[in-house]
C-alpha cells in the first residue's frame, strides 16, 4: 500500500489504538473458540467496531480479514483508501481499483498469505454480503464456516468509552426532540417539525443517522414506521415523533407523542398504558434478569388494559454502533418472548412501547437506557407526558 503523504494514520480515529487492540484480541479468542482460523468480516458495524473504519461507501465491497494468529488486513476500494488510513490504525491494506473483481482480490490475498488451507469463516447473515459475492467466495475457496454472531456477541456490552459516546448521542436527541415538539402546532406540517428535529440535533452535534426519523402527522401517524409527507396539522390531530442522534456512529433514540387539542378517550387510555408499560419494563431491568422477563413485564400491562391486539412486537432492542438502514442493534439482542440472555451492566437498549389505531393515530413513549449494577439509567431528559397543544 502506498500512503498519501497528507493523510496521517489514525488522524480521525474515534477510539484509541489500545481499545481497538483489545476488541481484536477478544474477537480472535472468540473465533478460535468457535473453531475458525480466519474470519472475512464484511458488515460495516463489525468492521467499525474492530478497527474504526467508517464510511457511507460501504455499499461497495470492503472486507477485513481477521486471522487468529496474525495481524488483520483490510481490503478496500481505492476511493476509500485515505478514508481508511485516517480512521483506522490498521496499516496493512489491499487496495483494489473499480475495474477489479473484489472476489478475485480476496481469494488471491488469501492464497498469497498462505491461508488457503486455513479454516475460513464468514458471517452468512451479513446485511451487506451479496449472494453473488458469497457464492463466488464459496466456489473459489471450497468451503466457508459460518461466524454469524461471533463479533456481535462482543458488541452487546459497551465499554466506558462507548457509553460516553451513547450519552453524547442522547444529548443530541434531547435537543432534536425538544425542538420537534415545539414545532408541533396547528398550521405546521410534519415536514416542519421533522426539519426542526433534525436541524436542532445536527446543530447540537449529531452526525448522519442510521435511519430517518419516524415522524408523521394526522391520520398518517397510525401507520407503523410512517414518515413525514407534507401533512398539515389541524385541530384535533395527533403527531408522532421518533428519532435518533449519532455520535461517532453510536446511536440513542427517543419517541414522544403530541396532540393538537383534546385527544379522544381511547388515545388517552392507550397513551397512559404505554407510559405504565414503559415504566414496568424499566423497573424490571437489572443484571441477571432475562430479556424475556423485561418484555413480559411490559406485555403484562398492555394485556391488563386490553390492548393485546394492538401490540404485536418486541418491547425493545440493543443500541450501539449502527449504519443505515437501521439505528439500532436489534439483530443482536431484543426484549422479546424466548430471548433468555441475561442482562449485564453496560448493555444499552431502546424501549419504545407504542399503541395505534391503524390509519387514525399512534401514541407511544420510549427511553434509551443503560443497564447498571442495580437497575438501569435513562440517557434522555425529555418529559414523557403526552404533549397537548392548545
Amino acid at each position: 500500500m502506498q500512503q498519501d503523504a497528507v493523510v496521517k494514520q489514525g488522524q480521525e480515529a474515534v477510539f484509541p489504538r489500545e481499545e481497538l487492540n483489545f476488541r481484536v484480541a477478544r474477537a480472535r479468542a472468540a473465533l478460535q473458540a468457535a473453531g475458525h482460523d480466519i474470519m472475512i468480516v464484511t458488515g460495516p458495524e463489525n468492521i467499525f467496531y474492530l478497527i474504526g473504519q467508517q464510511t457511507p461507501g460501504y455499499y461497495t465491497y470492503q472486507a477485513l480479514l481477521l486471522p487468529v494468529d496474525a495481524e488483520p488486513v483490510f481490503i478496500v476500494r481505492q476511493l476509500e483508501m485515505n478514508n481508511m488510513i485516517a480512521n483506522s490504525h490498521v496499516s496493512d491494506l489491499e487496495v483494489y481499483q473499480d475495474s477489479a473483481d473484489p472476489v478475485d482480490v480476496t481469494v488471491n490475498l488469501i492464497k498469497s498469505r498462505g491461508w488457503r488451507n486455513k479454516r475460513i469463516a464468514i458471517d452468512e447473515r451479513g446485511w451487506f454480503l451479496p449472494i453473488a459475492i458469497y457464492k463466488a467466495l464459496l466456489e473459489n475457496l471450497g468451503s466457508l464456516g459460518n461466524a454469524a454472531g461471533v463479533i456481535e456477541s462482543l458488541r452487546v456490552i459497551k465499554s466506558p468509552l462507548e457509553l460516553e459516546k451513547l450519552q453524547q448521542a442522547a444529548s443530541y436527541v434531547d435537543a432534536g426532540m425538544r425542538a420537534g415538539l415545539a414545532a408541533v402546532k396547528e398550521g405546521n406540517s410534519d415536514n416542519d417539525f421533522v426539519a426542526a428535529m433534525m436541524g436542532a440535533a445536527i446543530a447540537a452535534g449529531s452526525e448522519y443517522v442510521g435511519m430517518e426519523p419516524l415522524a408523521s402527522a394526522g391520520p398518517r401517524t397510525g401507520i407503523p414506521h410512517g414518515t413525514w409527507r407534507r401533512t398539515t396539522l389541524r385541530a384535533g390531530d395527533p403527531a408522532f415523533l421518533e428519532m435518533a442522534g449519532c455520535h461517532d456512529r453510536y446511536h440513542a433514540a427517543l419517541m414522544r407523542s403530541a396532540w393538537i387539542g383534546k385527544p379522544p378517550a381511547e388515545a388517552l387510555a392507550m397513551n397512559n398504558c404505554c407510559q405504565e408499560a414503559l415504566q414496568a419494563a424499566l423497573d424490571a431491568i437489572k443484571p441477571g434478569v432475562t430479556c424475556e422477563a423485561v418484555h413480559n413485564a411490559c406485555q403484562a400491562i398492555i394485556d391488563r388494559e386490553g390492548f393485546t391486539k394492538n401490540f404485536k412486537k418486541r418491547t425493545g432492542y440493543s443500541m450501539g454502533t449502527s449504519f443505515a438502514p437501521d439505528w439500532g442493534e436489534g439483530g443482536i439482542l431484543s426484549f422479546y418472548t424466548g430471548v433468555t440472555r441475561e442482562l449485564e451492566p453496560g448493555m444499552v437498549f431502546h424501549i419504545p412501547p407504542a399503541l395505534r389505531r391503524y390509519g387514525e393515530f399512534t401514541v407511544g413513549v420510549s427511553e434509551t437506557v443503560v443497564v447498571t449494577e442495580d437497575g438501569c439509567k435513562q440517557m434522555g431528559t425529555i418529559p414523557r407526558e403526552l404533549t397537548i397543544v392548545d
